[in-house]
């Protein structure tokens, strides 16, 4: 709208809308304006407009230095009020007006819309921006979505006093939060009354970039099992072993952690001993890991799981793309669908699921293919005499084969029983497997035996029953070696358990540690000659008593927590044991 020069301001006084107080009224010939006193915009002032889409230009108006909105928004009648919303464009010119009614308050305290009262409401403008942040941290979104048109007109109608500022000013704002969060981290881990397990795990862009991801996992003092992310730590696969040990070395350290590390979680790769090798080592030669770090060394349980299954797929690579190409061809054509649907009929199959072709890339998928193609096959070779072109049918032994690899897929722990199979194909490929299950098991049967030791439902009564059958005429001796490991693991709690609620500190730092690690081995005796004097500990208590009875709610975490006054030193080696992820983050849970 526009007003020629020689229009005149018209007295407004006698107007008793509120909005007139900061719009001067013009009039050329018949036609009246109303000119923004702080932004100069122009808008229609005849008597028949009302004053709504001034009072909306008034909580829009950034150049306005008081924007009273609630009293803008409860003129008007009490029953029932009507608001334009003005849409607007990236320039801030009106598109269209549109009208919304809303129902308003009988008690004069403000307009309800929903359920926020604005009669008391009052914009905070920093906590929107920082609310902007978080929102963009939360869900990975870029962050010039800020500068996106629909984006400011979607908040402008919601909020128009809110400043959007620029990308670099969220950027910062996204930086702030990082840093408040990082510094409460590190409050929250220097606090802790236990230890810190860590997980490390490789992670890839589409680029390229290799990164390795550091995610702290730990039982809090209230019992509640966390986990949080400490690093993203740029790798290069070239990296040597020492360079990367050193390179989360550096993060512990960074963190203040190296000294109440209890294990490393990491993927079952021969690649990775030497690095763990070096961290554990360096973290011995300061006395920060109890049992002189027997139980550091944790492989995460699906990375093997996974290495297993590699081997299966590989093995029986050519028979897995005969099946593949079989359900290839009866799924190419509708004719040929409709042939083997009337063959399946005849020949009595009733299964439910239809075939499907996998994503080589994920096995489980290879997996439902291969076990729904040995429930249709009968079909097959039926298929086979009725159509010439059908000629990649698996076999007998093929279709043999692949039942024994499903199965092998579907319940691992049953490997003892298909290495002893009369066919060479799968019992050699079931000691292979075995062979890589054993490497792992060396590694983490203990720490997982004393985690179901630590389980009233078990105790040892769990091991007992287990190991003749994993180890025959050695279970005895098995046993005792995870017997020895509890007490030693105990008594490095008990004696340490005063440092371990403050955080241990290294002989190096202060003179005071240099004594309290010179009376190590007084609190040792003391310790010894308790126990001598037939005075019973914590875990002698503990595995005298009887088991706790199996339940299907049955939460270990709430058990520890109500016992831990009854059990002070075991609980304390319990919150540490059990915060021990047995797989890395993306796909494992603790022990």
């Amino acid at each position: 709208m526009e007003i020629p020069d020689e229009a005149v301001v018209v007295n407004s006084s006698r107007l008793k809308s509120v909005v007139w107080n900061d719009f001067d009224r013009v009039k050329k010939g018949e036609t009246f304006a109303a000119i923004c006193r702080h932004c100069k915009r122009i808008l229609s002032g005849s008597s028949t407009s009302g004053t709504s889409h001034l009072r909306n230009h008034l909580i829009r108006c950034r150049r306005r230095s008081n924007h009273d909105i609630t009293q803008l928004l409860t003129r008007g009648k009490r029953k029932q009020s009507t608001l334009a919303l003005t849409s607007y464009s990236y320039n801030q010119a009106p598109i269209k007006n549109e009208l919304v009614t809303v129902a308003s308050t009988n008690t004069g305290q403000g307009l309800k819309v929903g359920n926020i009262n604005t009669g008391s409401f009052n914009f905070d403008h920093r906590r929107s921006q920082l609310d902007l942040a978080r929102m963009i941290i939360m869900h990975g979104y870029p962050l010039g979505m800020v500068e996106d048109i629909g984006f400011r007109m979607f908040v402008r109608n919601l909020q128009p006093l809110f400043d959007f500022g620029t990308v670099s000013g969220v950027e910062a704002d996204c930086m702030e939060i990082y840093k408040k969060e990082k510094q409460r981290v590190y409050e929250e881990l220097d606090k802790l009354p236990g230890k810190v397990s860590l997980s490390a795990d490789r992670w890839a862009t589409n680029g390229g970039t290799e990164y390795l991801c550091l995610i702290a996992h730990y039982i809090d003092d209230s019992w509640e099992l966390k986990k949080k992310i400490l690093n993203f730590l740029v790798i290069d696969s070239s990296q040597a072993e020492d360079m990367l040990s050193e390179l989360i070395m550096t993060s512990l350290r960074n963190w203040d952690i190296d000294r109440k590390l209890f294990s490393l979680t990491i993927d079952n790769h021969n690649t990775y001993d030497k690095i763990v090798s070096r961290i554990r080592d360096q973290l011995c030669q300061h006395r920060f890991l109890m049992c002189e770090g027997q139980l550091f060394d944790v492989r995460c349980a699906a990375s093997t799981v996974k290495i297993l299954v590699q081997d299966v797929l590989e093995t029986s690579r050519e028979i897995t793309s005969k099946v593949r190409e079989t359900v290839r061809y009866v799924k190419g054509s509708r004719a040929t669908q409709e042939k083997f649907n009337e063959i399946v009929q005849l020949v009595g199959i009733n299964w439910q699921k239809c075939l499907s072709i996998d994503n080589p890339f994920q096995w489980n998928s290879t997996y439902m293919m291969l076990e729904a193609a040995l429930e249709y096959k009968e079909a097959f070779p039926q298929l086979q005499e009725h159509d010439p072109d059908f000629s990649m049918c698996p076999s007998g032994i093929d279709w043999d084969r692949l039942r024994a690899i499903t199965s092998i897929l579907k319940f691992f722990h049953e490997l003892i029983e298909w290495c002893q199979k009369s066919d060479d194909f799968i019992s050699s490929l079931a000691l292979k497997l075995k062979s890589k299950f054993d490497e792992y098991w060396k590694k983490c049967s203990l720490i997982m035996a004393i985690a179901a030791i630590l389980d009233p439902r078990f105790k040892m009564k769990l091991v007992e029953y287990y190991y003749p059958q994993i180890y025959g005429d050695s279970a005895p001796d098995c046993i005792d070696i995870v017997s020895n490991c509890m007490k030693a693991l105990y008594s490095g709690h008990a004696i340490y358990s005063p440092l371990a609620a403050h955080g241990q500190s290294s002989a190096s730092e202060s003179s005071g540690s240099i004594v309290k690690d010179r009376l190590t081995g007084f609190d040792r005796f003391l310790n010894e000659t308790s126990l001598s004097q037939n005075t019973k500990s914590d875990l002698d208590k503990y595995l005298e008593e009887p088991l706790f009875p199996r339940s299907v709610d049955f939460n270990i975490l709430n058990w520890w927590k109500v016992h831990e006054p009854r059990y002070p030193v075991l609980s304390m080696m319990a919150r540490n044991i059990l915060g021990i992820p047995i797989s890395k983050s993306r796909t494992g849970v603790p022990i």
